[in-house]
């Protein structure tokens, strides 16, 4: 009974796999092509990113490569993962963060691109505010450097311990020991390193700016 259960958890834990692993290829391809067009720096940044196996880039490539030739039905597939990780929000914050990785891969992110970033993570159950900082965390600021508000994902009025509270907060949720502990792939772990830097920075120039060290 008890290898009953844990195959049937293996089974499962297996098909949920495959389903991500498809619905992460699909948007990429979709979004990729959103400008479009696909190109050669998209199509690394996305073997970079997402850590193909080398036995495994021939299906990866056939199911890539379909899905390339429209960046339209994309949603299905941002709904597969919404529903999957529904309760795992960091997931999907490493998720988009590689789609934006992608998008500005060929040096410049399309208007076409944005949108196809924002709805998908508008599916993901993400506020407005958040994809906004997700964005400036990504993107930067149209400015010249990123408003380090925007990166905390809070106002400006916001007290000192609420900044510090929010700046704590980001931290736990995004230390590499902790995405490890939720069994994130390696490629994700990555990611929320570079958001990490991003974050520390922001939190120094509010430090700096309200004088609080």
């Amino acid at each position: 009974m008890k290898a009953g259960a844990e195959l049937e958890r293996f089974d499962r834990n297996a098909t949920r796999q495959i389903a991500f692993t498809t619905a992460v290829i699909v948007l990429s391809a979709k979004m990729a092509k959103a400008d479009g067009r696909v190109n050669r720096a998209e199509v690394d940044a996305f073997k970079q990113v997402f850590h193909i196996p080398p036995e495994e880039m021939k299906n990866v490539g056939r199911l890539f490569d379909e899905a390339k030739k429209d960046a339209k039905g994309f949603e299905p597939y941002a709904e597969q993962i919404a529903m999957m990780f529904a309760h795992e929000p960091a997931v999907m914050e490493e998720l988009v963060g590689g789609l934006f990785l992608i998008a500005k891969a060929d040096g410049a992110v399309h208007p076409n691109e944005l949108r196809f970033l924002r709805k998908t993570a508008l599916i993901f159950g993400f506020t407005e505010r958040q994809f906004e900082r997700l964005k400036t965390i990504h993107l930067g600021a149209d400015g010249d450097a990123a408003d380090p508000y925007k990166v905390l994902g809070i106002g400006r009025k916001i007290s000192d311990a609420e900044v510090k509270k929010t700046y704590r907060r980001l931290i736990r949720e995004n230390h590499p020991d902790t995405l490890i502990a939720k069994g994130m792939p390696q490629e994700f772990v990555d990611l929320a390193n570079e958001k990490m830097a991003a974050i520390n920075a922001a939190y120094d120039r509010i430090e700096k700016e309200r004088g609080l060290r």
